[in-house]
């Protein structure tokens, strides 16, 4: 959970509330913000609060905190409106940076008021968001710049390594990017994340000053802010679009209540002549049902109720009527996703202790559900087969499911901000899962027969989660002479012992060989596929022998199973 350090006398000076050091007053002001005063320094008047709620990266700032305590304290409800004036930056991203960092977005604060409290909160956030949002900088990192030294139009680009030399932020003496990642404490600690690369990265401005070596270290020229600094360019670079503009909104925004005037940026990508202007402080509507609300809470909320409530939380409302509330979330709120974290904040700012437990009235007596002997089942047989069970994770990534199958890309669920670029969505078929632990397991001996039975999760919009889990079985044979006959043979020996009817269909998939793979289909309705897997898929996975599999939805036919005996 983050902890972040607040100077309580800036906390008290955004909000307009004195604490005098009343840590137990200030602990129930962050009960609301589900924060926790761990320490609290009295000589320094610093305070180290330990945020409980991980998905608030609004609230890591004493900024974020004073912004949503408002409300919930009565001093300010409702919407807090930000504006983005005209464009004043052009920032060109290189087409060469596509496979290195490739987003970017840039915002100029003016007239703000800073001093040495106030930069050194808004350093703290940096780190912050580097190390946490921003995953050890490898997804995104930030750069504050005292914008009066810089001449627009800025450029992002790449060099060689010991092209560009500059003075680091800290040092005294010009160093190669190079020289940079040996010597400078930054360079040593996150190099790791540009050293494989053959060019770096690198911000420049239309004289050829050096802001930036991303995601490592700024120029100590320009790259310095000070109390005497009153425009402040700020820029994020990164490899996740979505998150690079979350995190320039955070910081911007922090800038903003400081009493600076933002300003944009238009950031123009020549791999594809996109243009973006950033930030963008725009707000988003939600409608949230308040028969939905008044369910997961166990109230009887009238819309009207729930709108004032939306409003202390810090959210607008643009309408109200019977059957729902429209919601405006604020553009910092980045961790609604769902209309259910909305009624989370609904039951905030009502108070979780207004609200009377109840006792559950039913018995909460737990059995196997019915399918499951049959999921059982399955795994027997294909034991008995001569199959070897293996499992694997859910979570997996595009390249995986669909690049190295050989198959166009589809929607699928992905995970909004994953710690590893190998598990950024979730699988919505099994033999890619197979085809990987074969490509890592080619040292042990042929022939190798394998099979999961496994949960994938599939997009469905009649859902209140917008998804749907179901079980799937596949399994793969590799060896010299794998081919159709083999896993055609095992299929129907499994659907003959587990009581199902099936037949081939003549199909074309391209993770198989046209003309070696049929479709499955059980009572005319198409429940998976089997065959030979396509050389280019072999190849992609690095497998030297053939591979022949199957992969069927078992849940499906467990269902057609169940209404044939029912």
């Amino acid at each position: 959970m983050p902890t972040i350090d607040v100077d309580l006398g800036e906390l008290e000076k955004l909000l307009g509330v004195v604490y005098r050091g009343d840590v137990e007053k200030l602990d129930a002001d962050l009960a609301f913000v589900k924060g926790e005063v761990k320490l609290y320094n009295r000589q320094e008047g610093i305070a180290s609060i330990e945020i409980k709620d991980t998905n608030r990266p609004d609230l890591w700032s004493v900024e974020g905190l004073a912004r949503v305590l408002r409300g919930y304290l009565g001093i300010a409800k409702g919407l807090k409106e930000y504006v983005v004036g005209e464009s004043v930056v052009d920032v060109s991203v290189d087409s060469r940076l596509r496979t290195i960092r490739p987003f970017m977005g840039c915002a100029v604060v003016k007239n703000v008021a800073l001093s040495d409290t106030v930069i050194r909160g808004l350093m703290h956030l940096q780190d912050k968001l580097d190390q946490t949002y921003g995953r050890n900088r490898q997804k995104t990192s930030i750069g504050l710049y005292d914008y009066s030294l810089i001449v627009p139009p800025l450029s992002y680009k790449v060099v060689k390594p010991e092209a560009v030399r500059f003075v680091p932020l800290g040092f005294s003496e010009s160093l190669s990017l190079a020289e940079i990642l040996e010597q400078h404490p930054k360079g040593i600690e996150y190099g790791s994340i540009v050293k494989s690369h053959e060019v770096y990265p690198i911000i420049m401005d239309s004289h050829n000053k050096v802001l930036s070596f991303p995601p490592i270290i700024n120029s100590n020229d320009l790259g310095r802010v000070t109390a005497e600094t009153r425009d402040v360019l700020v820029e994020v670079t990164g490899t996740v679009h979505e998150t690079v503009l979350n995190t320039l909104k955070l910081v911007a925004l922090a800038l903003a209540d400081r009493g600076g005037r933002v300003f944009a940026a238009t950031v123009r990508y020549e791999s594809d002549g996109l243009k973006v202007v950033t930030p963008d402080f725009r707000s988003r509507l939600v409608e949230l049902n308040v028969d939905y609300t008044n369910k997961i809470l166990g109230l009887r909320l009238s819309a009207k109720r729930i709108a004032e409530l939306l409003l202390t939380a810090g959210f607008g409302v643009e309408s109200v009527s019977v059957e729902s509330v429209g919601v405006l979330v604020p553009c910092y709120r980045v961790d609604v996703m769902h209309p259910v974290d909305l009624v989370e904040d609904v039951a905030v700012a009502y108070g979780y202790n207004n609200i009377a437990p109840v006792w559950r009235e039913l018995p909460t007596t737990g059995c196997v559900k019915p399918e499951q002997r049959l999921l059982d089942v399955a795994r027997e047989l294909l034991v008995g087969l001569g199959f070897q069970e293996v499992l694997t994770y859910n979570l997996t990534n595009p390249e995986t499911l669909f690049d190295r199958m050989n198959c166009e890309k589809t929607r699928v669920v992905e995970v909004a901000n994953p710690k590893v670029v190998t598990m950024t969505c979730l699988r919505n078929w099994l033999l890619p899962s197979l085809m990987e632990f074969l490509s890592s397991n080619q040292s042990v001996e042929f022939p190798q027969r394998i099979f999961e039975l496994g949960k994938v999760t599939l997009l469905d919009e009649s859902k209140e989660t917008k998804t749907r889990d179901e079980d799937w079985l596949a399994a793969v044979t590799s060896h010299s002479a794998a081919g159709f006959t083999e896993i055609k043979s095992a299929l129907d020996t499994f659907f003959m012992n587990f009581g199902v009817n099936w037949q081939i269909r003549e199909t074309v998939h391209p993770s198989f060989i046209e003309g070696r793979v049929g479709a499955v289909m059980v009572n005319g309705v198409e429940v998976g596929v089997v065959g030979e897997v396509y050389p280019g898929v072999l190849e992609a996975w690095k497998l030297e022998n053939p591979v022949a599999a199957f992969e069927i939805n078992l849940e499906k036919i467990i269902k057609n199973k169940q209404g044939k005996l029912g």
